[in-house]
């Protein structure tokens, strides 16, 4: 989730935008100015590490601007979201081993993993899709048919993906620690003291969550990718699939940007029906990628928050807070 400076909203509300991620036995919380993550050890103490952040955004104005800031936000988060899932993976290697020495073939080996990943990705959910869309139907030259086909081709491996994973042990143990992750920003957002108690009333469903913005990015895709294959089409005569592969990781970007926007109004606004509508299916999908967590887990949760914020969580603490409004 992207991050945003502190601003009043409304007399009675503040605007802020506080994410997170769920890592290994731990949970990161990103703040205004920087993040911290705190990680449940072998011998059931926390570990934390905090850094002091300012986003390219704050440094350059036109980083800011619509549609780039949300391409610029998504790179940070990425960074971000592996640095400190090495650093958890780290921690529980050296708790498995008994050992305190650094391993730098670890890193190497987060590398290939990523690198793996990220071809295994595309082909899954970019040039799968395309090619399946275009050998089974004749439809290349009616765009906005080809990419709904496609986007459905697309949600549905993505929709496999998730139901996979989530069988696995280890993944399971991960979505709860994704759960105490959301309970406790809904429970800070509210105003509420930071304790166990106060985070059961609140659900593991969150609308700024990252399996709802890529499920946004899945259903904006369509219209976008449409809307690119008309422009290409009028531009060259010509519509390929080789073209429409390249084409379309392109313009990628663009439609993350762009998604960026749209869930960012959204979770701004949902006291209204159709936002509501649009952030349902993502809340849907949170079944799976959230668990309910147990108090230990919570209490992580709320370290990694506190320690964000640092000196600052006093001053920031005890208000009611709504998602950041696009300016």
């Amino acid at each position: 989730m992207s991050l945003g400076l502190l601003s009043l909203l409304v007399a009675t509300k503040s605007s802020i935008l506080v994410g997170g991620q769920a890592v290994i036995e731990g949970v990161m919380m990103r703040v205004p100015g920087g993040y911290a993550t705190a990680v449940r050890r072998k011998d059931h103490s926390i570990t934390v590490e905090k850094h002091e952040y300012q986003s390219a955004r704050e440094r350059h104005r036109w980083m800011g601007w619509p549609i780039v800031r949300g391409v610029i936000g998504l790179f940070e988060s990425l960074k971000i979201g592996m640095a400190t899932l090495q650093w958890s993976a780290d921690i529980a290697i050296r708790d498995e081993q008994e050992d305190t020495e650094e391993r730098p073939e670890s890193k190497i080996a987060t590398f290939l993993t990523t690198a793996v990943a990220v071809v295994l990705g595309i082909g899954l959910f970019m040039v799968a899709p395309l090619w399946i869309t275009t050998k089974l139907l004749n439809i290349e030259k009616q765009m906005f048919a080809f990419n709904l086909v496609a986007g459905g081709f697309r949600i549905f491996f993505f929709l496999l993906y998730l139901f996979i994973i989530s069988r696995m042990s280890d993944i399971q143990r991960l979505f709860e620690y994704h759960g105490a992750e959301h309970k406790t920003i809904f429970t800070f957002e509210a105003g509420l003291d930071l304790n166990w108690e106060n985070t059961k009333r609140f659900t593991t469903y969150h609308p700024r969550c990252g399996t709802s913005f890529l499920f946004i990015v899945l259903l904006s895709a369509i219209l976008l990718y449409a809307i690119l294959d008309t422009v290409v089409m009028a531009a060259t005569g010509v519509i390929t699939l080789p073209l429409r592969i390249v084409m379309h990781l392109l313009f990628l970007p663009v439609v993350a940007g762009a998604s960026y926007e749209l869930i960012k109004v959204t979770s701004a606004r949902m006291d209204q029906m159709f936002f509501r509508m649009l952030a349902q299916p993502g809340l849907w999908l949170q079944r799976i990628t959230t668990k309910p967590p147990d108090e230990q887990q919570i209490e992580v949760a709320m370290t990694s928050l506190k320690s964000a914020f640092g000196e600052a969580f006093e001053e920031y603490a005890g208000k009611e807070y709504v998602a950041e409004a696009v300016a």
